[in-house]
C-alpha cells in the first residue's frame, strides 16, 4: 500500500532536524527542469509561476543559487502547506517517520515523486504549469508514466490523497491489477457534496497522521478516521470512493 499526496508551494530549509537519507529517484530529470527554469526570463517566470513580483524574485534568487545535492531538506520537512502542518511530521515518533519512509509518497512537478527523507531544495513549479521542455508540451507530458510505473512497482494499492493536478499522474495510467482508493472530504448540502479547499488539505493531513500512527496496512483500516469531525459514510462510498463528511454538529459551531 502506497499514500500519494500533492506537494506544497510555501517551503522552507531545514537541515538541522535530521538528515536526508537520499536523493530523489528523478534527479537527472529535475537537473534538466533546473535548466530550463535557469534560461527562461523574469517576466517568463513570473507568468509561468502565475504569482508576484515579491514571490517572483523569491525564486528567482533560489534559482539562481540552486543546488541539487547539497543543503538539503528531507521532503516531508520541506513543506509548509496547510496539509503538512497538520500531518505535523515535525513530531512524529520513529515508528512514525518509518511508516511514512515507507508508505508514503510525494507527487511533484519539480522532483516528479519524493519519498519523505529524499533530500529537496526549495523551487516552484507546479505540475499544471504550462512548461514546454523539448518535444513535451507541458509536465504531465514531460512525466508521462513515469510516476505511475514507479509507483505500481512498489504496490497493487494506492490509497490517494492527493489533489486532481496531481493523483491524474498516477490515475491515468491504472491497470486493472491497482486498486486505487480516493479520499474524498466534505459536507452534504442540499443533497450533494461539497468540498472545501482547506478543510480538505487539513483533513488530508491528518489522515497522514492518523495512519502513521496507527501503523495501517490495510484500506479497510482508513474507514475508522474520525479527525477534524470527519466519518465515514458507508452509504455513499464505494470500493474505489471513500467518503468521509463532517458532522452537522461541528458546522453549527464554526
Amino acid at each position: 500500500m502506497r499514500i500519494i499526496i500533492s506537494p506544497a508551494k510555501k517551503m522552507n530549509v531545514d537541515t538541522d532536524s535530521f538528515p536526508y537519507r537520499d536523493l530523489p529517484v528523478f534527479l537527472t530529470n529535475t537537473e534538466e527542469l533546473c535548466r530550463k527554469l535557469q534560461n527562461m526570463s523574469f517576466e517568463e517566470l513570473k507568468k509561468l509561476w502565475k504569482c508576484n513580483d515579491q514571490i517572483a524574485e523569491l525564486n528567482v534568487r533560489r534559482l539562481r543559487d540552486m543546488d541539487l545535492s547539497r543543503g538539503l531538506t528531507p521532503a516531508v520537512l520541506a513543506y509548509e502547506g496547510i496539509q503538512y502542518q497538520y500531518m505535523a511530521p515535525g513530531v512524529f515518533t520513529e515508528q512514525e517517520y518509518s511508516y511514512v519512509q515507507e508508505h508514503l509518497r510525494i507527487l511533484s512537478g519539480f522532483y516528479g515523486i519524493l519519498r519523505p527523507f529524499d533530500g529537496v531544495t526549495p523551487y516552484r513549479l507546479e505540475m499544471q504549469a504550462k512548461l514546454k521542455i523539448g518535444e513535451y508540451k507541458d509536465l504531465y507530458a514531460y512525466w508521462g508514466n513515469r510516476l505511475a510505473e514507479t509507483l505500481f512497482e512498489e504496490t497493487n494499492c494506492i490509497i490517494n490523497l492527493a489533489s486532481k493536478e496531481y493523483s491524474i499522474c498516477v490515475s491515468k495510467y491504472l491497470p486493472d491489477s491497482v486498486r486505487f482508493i480516493t479520499c474524498v472530504f466534505g459536507e452534504e448540502k442540499n443533497g450533494k457534496i461539497i468540498e472545501k479547499g482547506t478543510m480538505c488539505k487539513m483533513a488530508r493531513g491528518e489522515m497522514v497522521r492518523f495512519m502513521a500512527q496507527n501503523q495501517v496496512n490495510t484500506p479497510e483500516q482508513i474507514r475508522m478516521f474520525d479527525r477534524l469531525s470527519y466519518r465515514y459514510d458507508e452509504t455513499r462510498s464505494d470500493e474505489n470512493t471513500y467518503i468521509f463528511l463532517r458532522s452537522e454538529e461541528k458546522k453549527a459551531d464554526d
